[in-house]
Parts: structure tokens; sequence; C-alpha cells
């Protein structure tokens, strides 16, 4: 089911396409907004809070991939679902080390737009009631609140994408515990196969730039050999 509340924008140059997605993701319960190109959302956006962008890759101007990267840069709890004709592996995992948070090749059914969309919507952590009890894990200088799904240092809050937030409440559940990329393709809700585990050895590198002193020698989101990732808390 859709959530009734979110906010999307579609970042398209084809304006026929625009129109056909807005349509059916309106049918289908959304609020929708469009843009043209990459000058044209960052107008919309200046003036407009989004729960996720729909975001062509090729596109006039600056390309989808080089826009998503700005905007992770920028903005980096906002989901990003990539729309690419490019269906090879490589290029997926550029955009997802560009920041998206998912990609999706052309030409697709609508109704797996609608079950990405979705997904990613569901990897956004929900605000919690501000008197409930947290429990925190320690990560060095970085708090994780395991009730609340956010992460601090000190005062101030840490971004995490909707992916780096959902592999967070994976492995806060089981610290200490290796979890294979099988097993975390599962639980992000993901097909499986070696195009999917490599993507989450990216997401994995992009959490660790967050998590860690020294991302090459992780300390608290350790590589345990043969049986995948553990989240080491202090």
């Amino acid at each position: 089911m859709s959530d009734p509340d979110a906010h999307l924008l579609i970042v398209d140059d084809d304006e026929r396409i625009r129109g056909l997605l807005q349509k059916f993701l309106i049918r289908n319960g959304f609020l929708v907004s469009s843009a043209r190109d990459a000058a044209h959302a960052d107008r919309i956006l200046s003036g407009l809070d989004f729960d996720m962008i729909v975001l062509d890759v090729m596109m006039p101007g600056e390309d989808g991939v080089s826009y998503c990267r700005r905007l992770r840069a920028e903005r980096d709890d906002l989901p990003i679902l990539l729309l690419t004709a490019k269906g090879e592996t490589q290029d997926r995992i550029i955009g997802l080390e560009a920041g998206a948070d998912d990609y999706l090749s052309k030409p697709f059914e609508p109704k797996e737009l609608l079950l990405r969309i979705n997904s990613i919507l569901r990897r956004v952590p929900a605000q919690e009631p501000a008197d409930v009890m947290p429990k925190v894990l320690s990560l060095g200088e970085l708090r994780y609140d395991i009730e609340k799904g956010t992460m601090w240092h000190g005062e101030t809050p840490v971004r995490l994408t909707a992916t780096e937030a959902q592999l967070m409440r994976i492995f806060s559940a089981q610290p200490g515990e290796p979890l294979t990329r099988a097993k975390l393709v599962e639980d992000l809700g993901r097909d499986g196969g070696q195009a999917q585990e490599r993507a989450v050895d990216v997401q994995i590198t992009r959490l660790r730039r967050k998590l860690e002193v020294d991302p090459k020698q992780p300390r608290y989101l350790q590589t345990v050999r043969g049986a995948g990732y553990m989240l080491a808390p202090d």
C-alpha cells in the first residue's frame, strides 16, 4: 500500500513519460510534482519538501548521476530512485556510488516502479514519540538510537540515506553477529544475485564513511572473512 502523504518529485526530460508517471502515481495515492531537468528540479526543491525523487539518468544539461551525486552531498536524507536505460551492472554500481537508494532499468512495468518506491519509503525511519525510552549503541563518538533509527555525533544529527538507515536497523538488531551479503539483500527486500550483493558492498562502503574514523580500517562495521559484515559497538 502506498503512503498517502508521500510527495514525489519526478525528474525526466521526456514530457510524455513525466505525464504518464505522474498520472499513474497520483492514481496510486501519491502527491506528485515533476521537473524537466536538474535546474528545474533545483528551483522546485528550493520551495518544497519531498519524500523521494524519481530521477532519470539520461538528461540534457546535468545528467542524472551527476545530479544525484550533488543532491546526496546537499541532502543526505532524501531517497533517490534512478531510472536508467543502461542495464549493465557497472552502470548500476555507478548510480549507487553516486548516492542512489535503488535503480530501475527502462523499459519497466509501472507496477514494478510502484513496488520499488514503496519499498524505499518503508526503509525511511519513522519518527517515534519523544518520550520513548531509547536504546542506544555507542560507536566511538557516535550514538545510534535503535528505537528511533537516528544517529548523533554529539548534539549534531548524522544524516543517513534510506538504505543506510535500513542497514543500521538490520545490524543493530543483531550487534556482534556477522550477517552475510545474501542475508542483507534479503532483509533489504531486494531480489538475490551477485549484482545485488555487489550493491550491498557499495552501501556498506558509504555507511562506513559515516561510522568510521578510518573507513579503510573499519572498527565498528567490520568485514568478517567468509561470513559477511558485523556491527561491533563499544
